[in-house]
This record gives structure tokens, C-alpha cells and sequence, in this order.
């Protein structure tokens, strides 16, 4: 394994990382380098099993992948992060005997595949794309998880409040279908907006999905 340090690259924060798994050492070294020379963190590993024991799901980055190595192969590795859950973007490295075999990948999910020997610039462009559609993936996971968050804050009558809110019913007609005071619509409405984290019904309609209401 080797590691080069640059900038944290286009995705900020935490540094992403790209990973590069080919059992041929002067490949690995030589993209090394040339990621390293794009400000981009580089790391390396000879197979597919160093890099299933030694890689941390929660790192951002992508992966730069041969198709063919000894022992487990670039697609088997593929296959195996995808059933386990993995969004990593993959790259493939190929020859040209490969290409019906990167095309599958690519139906399957895979990112992309650059043919070897690959265009230096090519490739470096399509990390950093790579790179980008990861952080885009975290993003949207991490909004998922902050609106779900929110609404486990919801209580029962609230929940109720907000279906009626959604479905742009005034407070009268909410407190008429619920049974309530308009006076405790009005708090409820109130605390629901407050722990949603907005200010109207439009904003809440923004944020909400059709399946959380």
C-alpha cells in the first residue's frame, strides 16, 4: 500500500479518498503519481483482499479497479461490495478482451471503465467525477437520515397535523377532522414546524416525501 498526501480534493472536509487495486506494481505506482499530481489522495493496494481487509466503508472516495488479478478478480470484488451495500463509485481498468465484461459491469452499476494503457488525463477527469457523484450519494444519505431524524421527533397528533398541513387543509378544517380546539391546531402546527426545522407549509411540502406523510 502507498498513500500520497494532497489537497482533500473536490469533495472538502474529510479528505476522499482513491483507491487503486491492480496486482501489477508499476501500474499501481505510476497512478499513484498521476492522481497525486491532480492534488488527489491516492491509495494503493495488490489485491482485492488487502484492500476488502484493510478499506473503511465510511471513507468518501471512489475506486479505481483492475478487472483481472490473481485470486479474486476486479469483478468479483465488484459484485461483493455492491451485495454488501457499497455505493463507491468503481472505475475498471481493462484490456481490450475485457470490454464485454466492463459493459456488464456497467449495467450492474459500475461507474465507468478506461481501457489500458489509459489516456492519463482521461482518467485523472474521471476520478474526479467519481469523486463528485460520491459526495453527491453522501449528501443526499445524509439529508435522508437528518429528515428521518426529524420526524421520529413527531409525536402521533403531530403527524396527524401534518397529513391535514400537507394536504393544505387550513387550521379550522384540521381541528373540524381531528376533533380539536383550533387554538391547539395552532400549537400543534407550531411545535411541528419548529422541530421540521421550517417556517410554512410549502417549505414542510419541500422536505417531506410522498412516503413520509
Amino acid at each position: 500500500m502507498s498513500e500520497r498526501p494532497p489537497d482533500p480534493g473536490p469533495t472538502g472536509g474529510r479528505a476522499a479518498t482513491v483507491h487503486v487495486v491492480d496486482d501489477d506494481g508499476a501500474i499501481r505506482d505510476a497512478l499513484a503519481w498521476l492522481l497525486g499530481s491532480r492534488g488527489l489522495l491516492a491509495r494503493t493496494w495488490p489485491s482485492a483482499e488487502d484492500f476488502l481487509a484493510g478499506h473503511d466503508p465510511a471513507q468518501p472516495g471512489c475506486l479505481v479497479l483492475d478487472i483481472r488479478m490473481e485470486g479474486m478478480s476486479g469483478i468479483e470484488l465488484f459484485d461483493l461490495l455492491r451485495a454488501g451495500g457499497s455505493t463507491l463509485p468503481v472505475i475498471f481498468l481493462t484490456g481490450h478482451g475485457d470490454v464485454p465484461l466492463a459493459v456488464a459491469a456497467l449495467k450492474k452499476g459500475a461507474f465507468d471503465f478506461v481501457e489500458k494503457p489509459s489516456n492519463d488525463n482521461q482518467l485523472a477527469d474521471l476520478v474526479i467525477e467519481a469523486l463528485r457523484r460520491d459526495e453527491a450519494r453522501r449528501g443526499e444519505r445524509a439529508a435522508e437520515a437528518g429528515l428521518a431524524a426529524r420526524l421520529e421527533q413527531l409525536t402521533t397528533r403531530e403527524r396527524e397535523v401534518m397529513a391535514r398541513v400537507l394536504r393544505g387543509l387550513p387550521n379550522k378544517a384540521i381541528a373540524d377532522e381531528l376533533g380539536l380546539a383550533v387554538r391547539t391546531v395552532e400549537v400543534h402546527r407550531a411545535r411541528l414546524f419548529e422541530k421540521m426545522g421550517v417556517r410554512s407549509a410549502v417549505e414542510l411540502a419541500g422536505i417531506v416525501p410522498p412516503g413520509g406523510r
